[in-house]
């Protein structure tokens, strides 16, 4: 057995498979995987890794089948896969994994594969496990997988309390203790017990809090945005290809970013911290329907046209699209006066977040600071963000201040 002091959970003990998996170069490769991405050029002590936050995944998952009294060979599987369920992620976490599904069809949770050629596989064999079973948790199959990768997940309990433990933002902070406490499966599906809709609540208003706040921060969003573009790059040029870029970890990237002429220039930004500005900042009832569902070939002849408009070199316009406001956590089952209920059907808080998600949403346009108002108003024109007679391309630091007061340099 081994013993790890963790900054959320205090001590953690590995100690079966999970320590025999503990030193894989797949796992070890997860202390040079960022958890937040782009988030660190905002909140510069979120510098915390997929590897704290795996182990972290693991002792939730331990406590939560010592609890629902799950033993043996189906518990370490369900170990396995907490420990495993972030080994197929990307540089960066998400930051550059749907550009890479276009080209790999693959996500984070698509590890079937590397499970069964990696060293991994070897480990798991040899506990006798079968790493296809395990990759099935990891995709949330099956009674058990549900708790890897479901509404009541302990991977979103564990990178709530973790995310808002490195960032300073109190948001995140639940009683993810109580939560694994009052897990519990009821006709095979992982329920909350009688009397926990406000346990399932917290979780709601946690992500629904930390989701402007700190996931898409606007310094986070540029930041991302820039890494995506120069990463598409990357491979168009035959740098690198979609398969050895998700292999990678952040360094790895960096340092081919780096290395590549026509990339070199978004490098020494990400590094400087020498982020595009927002030309456009739009609510989501200012934006025509047909660009939010847009694909990314039409995005990329938008941006050519605006920045062809504008008079800019096509880089310097970034357009992002963020996807449609969406609450999964409001489809947490609970259980009330003894039936199985969505939380969504329950608790009177779901509509107001909705509400506030969606009031909360930005479609942005970002370009170098010296060529905003140009870019600005050529997008407007370009996409259709013209409101009765004037143009949606103000910044809005009045408007929603919970963002901007943390960027004073934005």
């Amino acid at each position: 057995m081994t013993t790890i002091k963790d900054s959320v959970h205090d001590h953690i003990a590995v100690e079966g498979v999970a320590a025999a998996l503990l030193d894989t170069a797949a796992v070890q490769r997860l202390r040079r995987i960022s958890q937040l991405g782009t988030v660190s050029l905002a909140y510069p002590s979120a510098n915390h890794t997929r590897f704290e936050h795996s182990l972290g995944v693991y002792h939730l998952a331990c406590e939560a089948l010592e609890h629902l009294g799950v033993h043996g060979r189906q518990a370490e599987r369900v170990k396995a896969a907490a420990l495993l369920h972030d080994v197929g992620h990307s540089p960066f976490s998400h930051n550059v994994e749907a550009l890479l599904y276009r080209h790999t069809g693959k996500y984070h949770d698509d590890v079937e594969e590397l499970l069964a050629s990696n060293p991994v596989g070897d480990v798991l064999r040899s506990h006798d496990l079968d790493p296809g079973a395990v990759a099935g948790l990891i995709a949330g199959e099956g009674q058990y997988g549900q708790l890897v990768s479901g509404e009541l997940d302990v991977d979103r309990m564990d990178y709530l309390v973790r995310d808002a433990h490195h960032t300073g933002v109190p948001y995140g902070t639940i009683d993810h203790e109580r939560l694994v406490r009052e897990l519990t499966f009821l006709d095979g599906e992982l329920v909350l017990a009688e009397g926990n809709v406000q346990t399932a609540e917290s979780l709601l208003v946690a992500r629904a809090l930390m989701n402007p706040t700190v996931y898409s921060h606007p310094v986070a969003r540029i930041g991302k945005s820039m890494l995506r573009r120069a990463t598409e790059r990357l491979i168009d040029d035959g740098a690198a290809t979609p398969e050895a870029i998700r292999r990678m970890d952040d360094y790895d990237l960096i340092a081919a970013l780096r290395s590549a002429d026509s990339t070199e220039s978004y490098a020494r930004a990400l590094d400087e911290r020498d982020l595009f500005k927002r030309a456009v900042w739009a609510e989501i009832d200012d934006v025509p329907d047909s660009l939010l569902d847009t694909d990314h070939e039409r995005v990329r002849e938008l941006e050519a046209e605006i920045a062809d408009r504008a008079g800019v070199a096509p880089e310097h316009v970034v357009i992002d699209v963020p996807s449609k406001p969406s609450m999964t956590e409001s489809t947490s089952r609970v259980v009330v006066n003894g039936e199985i209920r969505q939380l969504g059907q329950q608790s009177p808080l779901v509509d107001a977040l909705r509400a506030a998600q969606r009031s909360q949403w930005r479609f942005g346009v970002y370009a170098p600071e010296a060529v905003t108002d140009g870019v600005g108003g050529a997008a407007a024109s370009v996409l259709g963000l013209e409101e009765d007679g004037g143009l949606v391309t103000e910044v809005r630091r009045g408007h929603y201040a919970t963002l901007d007061e943390f960027e004073p340099d934005e």
